[in-house]
């Protein structure tokens, strides 16, 4: 059992409330995006989108924060689906115009597997998406060099403490 996997059985909300940045950014959107967050774990991120009306998929390992992100989604009828998998292996189906990583890298044992989540995560993100980072500052240096790699591709729309978001350039693959 993971340590995030007790916490969740043990302490509903455990990660507290959404981030301010992530909050109004989904303020700011025009009309509804399909959501998809990585590293989920009870859905506060998902369900907040949700509740401001667009289509969530959640993914974690943990089969209980995904259990508990449900719950809270069929109870407000939400829009919002719930994928129990290994994010180090995980593949995103389709495209979304948002794609968040709160908080999940940082989960992940090594840079390649780092690297990878965000190759998997570009690649998931469509025409003129977002990609939504918020994480350690140890890993922040690796998060940029990774889009600063792709720069034609992609432009930082919000750099803070702790946060970046990125957004693919209109036309860009």
């Amino acid at each position: 059992m993971t340590d995030y996997e007790k916490v969740y059985r043990e302490q509903a909300d455990a990660c507290g409330e959404p981030f301010p940045e992530f909050v109004r950014f989904f303020e700011a959107l025009d009309g509804v995006v399909h959501v998809l967050d990585l590293g989920c774990g009870q859905g506060r991120d998902a369900l907040m989108a949700a509740r401001m009306g667009h289509r969530v998929v959640g993914v974690d390992t943990s089969p209980s924060g995904v259990e508990q992100m449900i719950t809270a989604a069929r109870n407000e009828g939400l829009a919002v689906e719930g994928v129990v998998a290994d994010l180090s292996a995980y593949e995103p189906e389709g495209q979304y115009q948002v794609v968040i990583l709160d908080r999940v890298l940082h989960m992940l044992g090594t840079d390649g597997q780092r690297q990878s989540l965000l190759e998997r995560a570009a690649a998931a993100t469509s025409k003129s998406g977002h990609i939504l980072v918020a994480d350690t500052p140890k890993n922040l240096p690796l998060i940029r060099a990774f889009f600063d790699r792709r720069e034609a591709k992609w432009s930082l729309a919000l750099k803070r403490k702790g946060y970046l978001f990125y957004l693919r350039k209109a036309g860009q693959r």
